[in-house]
């Protein structure tokens, strides 16, 4: 590769409103990351310190919340900075590492649900062997999976991208992602395509097996009251972030290679960001009020503190 795509520094498209106006999106999207923060790390505390909570179903979504905090940590920093500044520039180092942090919280999102779709699988269809198979040994195999799932899949395809050769150092976007920085390539760029076309068949199967799971799990409730309330309870939540996320990916997807430059701006701006702001903002809220045992037990925390204090103030 060349050497001169290692010191060059990639141009970021930068919001087209006026200074006060940044300062407003600034204030805005700061505000998000902070209760992006605050949520997730709420529900991942209270699984981690709830010895009632120490199982599958809690479990997995603590390490859904944990990648939302890690896909964050790679755009909120940068682009909040650049909200700042009238350019918006990036090294192309930094941008490979920007490139690889959100590419594997997505895939890493993806391998998660579908592991809970299987747990809800197993604890639905069969109960009575549910604790055999989803041993804490099983359940931290699959977490540990999911992550190097995750990587190995990525990986090759931030390689592949930074052998390129660029001709080119703008990108239409806020921050960089895979797609944006090989079209800038002077060389072919075969290989790349053929790559990401798997990943996106990667993709594909990953919600089709979470589609038959349910499928089971649909027919499995209709023959049973008891399946059809746990099906409810447990696994809308569930269903609640595969469309959420899904739906985001595919709109971040569809308008980046055919979305038209005729849009308004500030459509544009929202269409490139939904998923990095929506899923890791719902997440923890769709399953801190779905599911009772950790809504109850974050309530009990929050209350606690207020009930130290009215305790002192009686005391005194």
């Amino acid at each position: 590769m060349d050497n001169i795509s290692f010191s060059m520094m990639i141009i970021l498209s930068s919001f087209k409103d006026s200074k006060a106006n940044k300062y407003t999106y600034f204030i805005f999207i700061l505000f998000v990351y902070i209760l992006i923060i605050l949520f997730n790390v709420t529900l991942i505390v209270t699984i981690i310190l709830e010895r009632a909570l120490h199982e599958p179903m809690y479990i997995f979504p603590c390490n859904l919340c944990f990648n939302g905090l890690y896909g964050s940590a790679g755009f909120y920093p940068k682009f909040l900075s650049d909200l700042l500044y009238d350019t918006h520039h990036i090294s192309y180092n930094g941008c490979m590492l920007q490139i690889f942090v959100v590419y594997s919280s997505i895939m890493c999102e993806f391998a998660t649900l579908v592991i809970m779709g299987y747990d809800r699988f197993v604890a639905i269809c069969k109960p009575l062997n549910y604790h055999t198979i989803m041993t804490p040994q099983t359940t931290g195999r699959l977490i540990l999976s999911s992550w190097l799932f995750t990587f190995i899949t990525v990986t090759p395809a931030v390689l592949l991208t930074s052998r390129l050769q660029l001709c080119g150092a703008h990108i239409d976007k806020s921050y960089c992602d895979n797609w944006s920085v090989v079209k800038l390539s002077c060389v072919p760029t075969t290989t790349n395509n053929a790559y990401g076309v798997f990943l996106i068949f990667t993709i594909i199967v990953q919600v089709g097996f979470i589609v038959v799971s349910y499928m089971k799990l649909i027919s499995a409730c209709i023959k049973s009251k008891e399946s059809k309330t746990i099906f409810m309870k447990t696994c809308s939540p569930h269903l609640l972030s595969l469309i959420n996320f899904t739906t985001a990916i595919i709109f971040d997807t569809m308008f980046s290679r055919y979305g038209s430059k005729d849009f308004p701006q500030n459509l544009r701006d929202f269409m490139e960001l939904q998923f990095l702001i929506i899923p890791p903002l719902l997440n923890p809220i769709i399953y801190g009020l779905k599911l009772t045992e950790i809504r109850n037990r974050v309530f009990r925390k929050c209350k606690k503190p207020k009930m130290k204090d009215s305790l002192h103030t009686r005391k005194r």
